[in-house]
C-alpha cells in the first residue's frame, strides 16, 4: 500500500502546517479504512458497533473473521489491537500491532499502539523505541513525545 499519493501524505504530516497535517492524517485513516472497499468498511463498522454496545466478544469474532478472510487488512489487525489494549490483553495487542506495522510499516497508530503495548508491559526502552518511529512518521504529535518523558522517567 505505498504510492506517490501515500508518499505525499507522508510528507504532508511532516509540515509545519497544521490544517495540512490534519488533512494528511485524515486521508490516511480513510485509506486504511477502505483498503478492502465497502465489505472492509462494513467489517470495521460493525466491530465498533458491538464495541460501542460493550460486546467485546463480537467484536473480537467479528475482527478474526476479517483477518482470516483477508489477512492483509491491516485495519482489521489494528482495531482488534485496540480491542485487546482496551480488555488489557497487551500481548496480543502488541503481536497485532507489530501485524499492522509489518503490512504498513508507516501506520502511525499502530506504532503508538505498539508504544502503548510496550508500556503497559513494563518494556520502557523498546516503549521508547516505538513512540520514535511513530514520531519519525508524524513529528508533531505531541502525545509521542509526552509518551517518550513518561517512560523515560520510569528507566
Amino acid at each position: 500500500m505505498k504510492s506517490t499519493k501515500i508518499d505525499q501524505l507522508l510528507q504532508d504530516l511532516k509540515k509545519t502546517d497544521e490544517v495540512a497535517r490534519q488533512r494528511a492524517t485524515s486521508q490516511l485513516w480513510q485509506l486504511w479504512f477502505t483498503q478492502k472497499g465497502e465489505i472492509g468498511r462494513e467489517l470495521l463498522r460493525r466491530s465498533q458497533s458491538f464495541l460501542d454496545k460493550g460486546n467485546f466478544q463480537k467484536a473480537e469474532e467479528l475482527l478474526t473473521e476479517a483477518i482470516k478472510n483477508y489477512p492483509d487488512f491491516a485495519e482489521a489487525w489494528n482495531r482488534r489491537a485496540v480491542l485487546y489494549f482496551s480488555l488489557e490483553r497487551y500481548e496480543q495487542a502488541k503481536k497485532d500491532c507489530e501485524q499492522v506495522i509489518q503490512l504498513i510499516p508507516y501506520h502511525f497508530g499502530a506504532l503508538h499502539g505498539l508504544g502503548l503495548c510496550l508500556l503497559a508491559l513494563g518494556n520502557y526502552q523498546d516503549a521508547i523505541a516505538a513512540f520514535r518511529q511513530a514520531l519519525e512518521v508524524q513529528p508533531y504529535a505531541l502525545i509521542n513525545q509526552k509518551l517518550i518523558l513518561e517512560c523515560t522517567a520510569l528507566l
